[in-house]
């Protein structure tokens, strides 16, 4: 078997849609599957959920993953996510809903599908964020594609061990764009993106792996805010390079 690390990260990501193409092939919407006329679509729209394996057009795609009210969410998911999974790749959703992207999976419950479903999906989550890390204009930006792999899986760890663990001047590169954008949010107690989860425990753990991983790869960036972040109250406000003022 061929072991999907040492293959180059597009490779491994094409494989994973593949894979995802396979195990969700022929999948429904469940018969007795309902859904309001006035605020989602038409009762044909519906139907075309319970047909299987045909293309929705971009709008219905949308309104489907979107939808937070589906009798069976994680059936819904699955009839449309080899396609879903394709455009998200492409960059079909904009990078600002990637947190609601990854709540459509939480919803789904994709963890505790059968096993060969639930590792596809895992599978392509992992091997779509390695790509991002190693591409230097990936589709949906790292910092963007972190949130969508956080809230679907309910869990920073793996995603910030990844990124850790490559060292490629690229992956340094979505960092600092990354602590550019979150160091604000982080100073002040903030997660950068809305989330179903424990919001002080990712928060915390996202600035203490920031504050650990940035001044040794980004040498040459600005880094007080991001140590302050990792800091906790009232020891941040005391630090005598408390941006406050400048905020």
């Amino acid at each position: 078997m061929t072991n999907l690390d040492d293959t180059p990260t597009q490779a491994r990501l094409d494989r994973a849609l593949d894979d995802l193409a396979v195990t969700f092939h022929g999948m429904t919407a469940r018969a007795d599957e309902t859904q309001c006329v006035c605020h989602w679509g038409s009762a044909d729209e519906l139907a075309l959920l319970k047909v299987p394996s045909l293309e929705l057009d971009p709008d219905l795609l949308r309104r489907t993953w979107r939808a937070p009210d589906w009798g069976d969410h994680g059936a819904v998911l699955r009839r449309v996510l080899p396609q879903f999974a394709r455009a998200l790749v492409g960059g079909a959703a904009p990078a600002y809903s990637m947190a609601d992207v990854g709540q459509s999976f939480a919803r789904g419950g994709w963890q505790q599908w059968p096993v060969l479903q639930r590792e596809s999906v895992r599978e392509f989550l992992h091997a779509w964020w390695s790509h991002s890390l190693t591409s230097p204009a990936p589709a949906i930006p790292a910092h963007a594609l972190l949130a969508l792999c956080t809230e679907a899986s309910a869990t920073l760890t793996p995603w910030l061990t990844a990124w850790a663990a490559l060292d490629h001047p690229t992956a340094d590169q979505h960092l600092a764009e990354a602590a550019a954008l979150w160091a604000r949010d982080l100073l002040y107690d903030d997660l950068p993106w809305s989330t179903w989860h424990d919001e002080n425990a990712l928060r915390t753990e996202l600035a203490t792996w920031l504050g650990r991983h940035t001044p040794t790869r980004l040498p040459t960036h600005d880094v007080d805010r991001i140590r302050l972040a990792a800091l906790p109250t009232p020891a941040r406000w005391e630090d005598p390079h408390w941006p406050a003022q400048r905020c």
